[in-house]
This record gives structure tokens, C-alpha cells and sequence, in this order.
């Protein structure tokens, strides 16, 4: 199936207040890059790349497809989730029958834990001032 867009399949992933936007390209060779850098120098940690690659190695394409992606907001670890779930998005364009395998293994469900928000007369989200009786 080819996209409307051209030669690579689009996905949009998110995680917290990460975004990520990412181009598959089919016929590649496994390299990705992230902002302009290479993924592992832009996330340093093995185990965020790993993550991020988690749908390409669940399907074993991983070498079939390059990426770029483009992600802006939240924290490394944030961004590493956002960009594996726009990668799955993006590969159930690129083929169908992957969808199933994808949402078992929950590639395609939007993580939807955020930061609860600071509440007033609260330090935090829910921590009370101390309590004195007298």
C-alpha cells in the first residue's frame, strides 16, 4: 500500500508532552534519526533506544525501514515513548496485517498518564500541609 504522500508512511505518536512526528522510509537499513542526530547519540541511553525501537524489532523489519523524526516537548523518556508510538502508527500504513500483532503487544494505545496538576491550599497535586491540632 502506498501513502498518499509519497514515497515514506507517516505516524504522529505522543507520551506525556512529547510529540513526535516520524517518516518511515521503506527500503532502508535500519537507521534513524532523531532532530538530526543519530538515535543513539540524541538519546545516549541503551535502553530509551531500545524502547524506541521496540515495534521495528517486534515485526523483525528493523532493517527494511530508516526514519526521521522530528519530536519536541517532555523529557527523554517521554519522547523515546512518543517516538515508538508514532513508529507503530506509522508501520500499520506501511502494512495492515501488522496492526493486530502491534496492539497486542500495545504499540498503538496512547499512553494517556500525565502530571497532575498543583491544586490550591496543596503543595502539590494532592500533598495537604501538615496538620497541627493545637
Amino acid at each position: 500500500m502506498a501513502d498518499i504522500r509519497g514515497s515514506y508512511y507517516y505516524g504522529t505518536g505522543r507520551r506525556k508532552t512529547a510529540v513526535a512526528r516520524v517518516r518511515l522510509f521503506p527500503n532502508g537499513d535500519g537507521t534513524i534519526v532523531v532532530n538530526g542526530k543519530d538515535s543513539n547519540q540524541y538519546f545516549g541511553r541503551e535502553a530509551l533506544t531500545a524502547q524506541m525501537r521496540a515495534p521495528l524489532r517486534l515485526l523483525d523489519v528493523g532493517s527494511r525501514f530508516n526514519a526521521t523524526v522530528l519530536v519536541t516537548g517532555g523529557g527523554s523518556s517521554g519522547q523515546a515513548g512518543a517516538i515508538r508510538h508514532g513508529i507503530a502508527r506509522a508501520l500499520v500504513r506501511a502494512d495492515e496485517e501488522w496492526k493486530s500483532a502491534l496492539r497486542k503487544a500495545g504499540f498503538l494505545t496512547r499512553d494517556p498518564r500525565m502530571k497532575e496538576r498543583k491544586k490550591y491550599g496543596l503543595k502539590r497535586a494532592r500533598k495537604a500541609p501538615q496538620y497541627t491540632k493545637r
